[in-house]
C-alpha cells in the first residue's frame, strides 16, 4: 500500500505512523519523529499511514416497509489503530470501498423492515446497527470506527409533497374544529344575551306600565278632588285624549318613522279609552278575587 522509500533516514509526521520493511517483509512500525534506516540491511520505509480521524460520506438509496424509496446520507468517522497499523497497511487495498460496501449491506437489511415514519423516529437504531457491524469487521483490518452519523433521510419528492399535503389537511381540519367550537360558543353567548335582554326588556315594560297605571290613578284622584262635579270616567277620557294627541305629535316629529296609518276621530278615541278602562277594571277585579 504505497511506495517504499529506500533511504538512510526519514521523518514521520505527527499523527502518522510509518511502516518499515526489511527485505520486503514487514519489520516494525515507525513512530512520529526522525527515523534511521539501514538500506544495506534491507530496511526501507514502505509507507506512512495517518492516524487522524477520517470521514467518509455514503449515500444509500433503499426502500422502506411501506414501499417508499428514500435516500440516506451517512457519515462514517474512522481512524487507523496505531498498534494494528500493519494490518491496515497490508490487508485492505481500498478501505473506503470496503466500509461503503458494509454500510450498504447493513442499511438495506434494516430499512426495509421499517415504515417511513419509523425510519425517521429510529434512525439512531440504524446507525447503531451499522456501527456494530463495521466495528466487528473493520477492527480485524486495523481500523476503528469512531462514529456513525445518519445525516439525512430524503424521501422521493412526490412523497414529500404528499406528506406535506396530509399534514396541511390535518392542521386545516383541526383549525376548522376550533373555529366551529368558537362559533358555537359565540352563538350560545349571543342567544343568552338576547334572552337576558328580552327578559330585562319585559321587566322594564311591566314596570313602565305599572308606573303609568299608578300615575293615571293618582292623576284621576287629584283631578276629582280639585274639580267638583267630575267623575272618574270623564277624567279618564280627558287623559286618554291628551295621551292620544301626544302620540300623534311624537310620530309626526320623528323623521325616522315610516308611514303609519292610525284610525283618527272622536269615535276611535272613545273606543281606545273604553278598551283601556275595561282592561284596568278587569285587572282590578282579578286582583280582588285573588286576595
Amino acid at each position: 500500500m504505497g511506495n517504499a522509500y529506500c533511504v538512510m533516514c526519514g521523518c514521520v509526521d505527527q499523527a502518522s505512523i510509518g511502516v518499515v520493511e526489511k527485505w520486503g517483509r514487514f519489520d516494525r512500525l515507525a513512530e512520529p519523529g526522525f527515523q534511521f534506516f539501514n538500506p544495506f540491511a534491507g530496511e526501507c520505509l514502505a509507507g506512512i499511514l495517518s492516524t487522524r480521524i477520517n470521514s467518509l460520506d455514503v449515500k444509500i438509496e433503499t426502500k422502506t416497509k411501506d414501499n417508499v424509496f428514500v435516500q440516506l446520507h451517512c457519515s462514517i468517522q474512522y481512524r487507523v489503530i496505531k498498534q494494528n497499523a500493519d494490518d491496515a497497511f497490508y490487508e485492505l487495498q481500498n478501505p473506503q470501498e470496503q466500509i461503503q460496501s458494509y454500510v450498504f449491506d447493513v442499511v438495506r437489511a434494516h430499512v426495509p423492515k421499517m415504515t417511513l415514519d419509523e425510519l425517521f423516529e429510529q434512525k439512531s437504531d440504524v446507525a447503531q446497527a451499522v456501527l456494530e457491524e463495521l466495528e466487528k469487521v473493520m477492527g480485524a483490518y486495523g481500523y476503528n470506527i469512531e462514529h456513525i452519523l445518519m445525516v439525512d433521510i430524503i424521501p422521493d419528492a412526490s412523497v414529500r409533497k404528499a406528506m406535506n399535503e396530509i399534514n396541511a389537511a390535518q392542521r386545516m381540519q383541526l383549525a376548522n374544529v376550533y373555529k366551529g367550537e368558537a362559533e358555537k360558543i359565540l352563538l350560545v353567548k349571543k342567544a343568552e344575551a338576547e334572552a337576558e335582554a328580552k327578559y330585562l326588556g319585559g321587566v322594564g315594560v311591566a314596570r313602565q306600565r305599572q308606573a303609568i297605571t299608578d300615575g293615571l290613578r293618582e292623576n284621576i284622584l287629584n283631578f276629582s278632588n280639585k274639580v267638583e262635579g267630575t267623575s272618574s270616567k270623564e277624567v279618564m277620557d280627558l287623559i286618554m285624549v291628551t295621551q292620544y294627541f301626544d302620540t300623534i305629535k311624537d310620530l309626526g316629529n320623528n323623521s325616522k318613522n315610516t308611514t303609519v296609518f292610525i284610525p283618527h276621530g272622536p269615535g276611535h278615541v272613545r273606543d281606545i279609552g273604553d278598551q283601556i278602562r275595561n282592561g284596568m277594571m278587569e285587572a282590578a277585579s282579578a286582583q280582588v278575587s285573588v286576595e
